[in-house]
């Protein structure tokens, strides 16, 4: 039976969902030279799922750099502590490696948020959202984006939370490693739906007759 997805989801239903978070190993990083033993690690795996986050601003004019870089495998996440270790030399070769696949969401405006950290340019990445046109889905947020494709829920309870604290707390650390992991896993139903062609689409005005 194919696969039923929408082009617009129903935000009103996600509340009702199932939870969905990462449940494979996280690790911290916190020191320029822990980045060097991360980076050689993940650059021999298959696939990178990536995320940033940046302290929220509550004042008009008032800007913060970006705190956190999330690196994900299907089972470990790094997170990266750039306003502890600033934009490493491991962590530009990382970014600007070409060997890996490397999948984020709405991630060009993540890369300007890491060039504001020092000269960097990343390759080698695809943009989920280059890829859910070729299904006629129209959401591009992440939360709306899994509940379509696989009926569970990303809470974004911590989105606001201070991403410069000293310590970051256990559900700061699975919001942001569950935001890189899930990438990976929409980026491999987006392809298997695009190549099997097993699904049928409900467009927004049909979910209404």
């Amino acid at each position: 039976m194919p696969k039923v997805i929408y082009s617009k989801y129903d935000k009103s239903l996600i509340p009702a969902l199932p939870v969905e978070q990462f449940e494979g190993r996280i690790i911290v990083i916190l020191t320029p030279g822990e980045t060097d033993k991360a980076v050689r690690f993940l650059l021999t795996q298959p696939i990178l799922g990536f995320d940033t986050e940046t302290k929220p601003s509550f004042k008009r004019g008032q800007n913060h750099k970006v705190a956190l870089l999330q690196v994900s495998t299907p089972d470990t996440c790094f997170l990266f502590r750039l306003h502890n270790t600033g934009l490493t030399p491991a962590l530009i070769r990382l970014l600007e490696d070409t060997t890996v696949t490397k999948v984020g969401l709405s991630w060009h405006d993540d890369v300007n948020s890491l060039q504001q950290l020092g000269k960097v340019s990343p390759k080698g990445f695809t943009d989920i959202q280059n890829l859910v046109s070729q299904l006629g889905i129209e959401d591009i947020g992440l939360q709306k984006l899994y509940a379509n494709l696989f009926g569970k829920k990303i809470s974004k309870r911590q989105q606001l939370s201070n991403w410069e604290a000293d310590i970051l707390n256990d559900k700061q650390k699975v919001y942001a490693a569950t935001d890189a992991w899930a990438c990976i896993n929409i980026y491999n139903e987006l392809l298997r739906l695009i190549n099997d062609g097993d699904y049928k689409l409900i467009k927004e005005e049909e979910q209404h007759v």
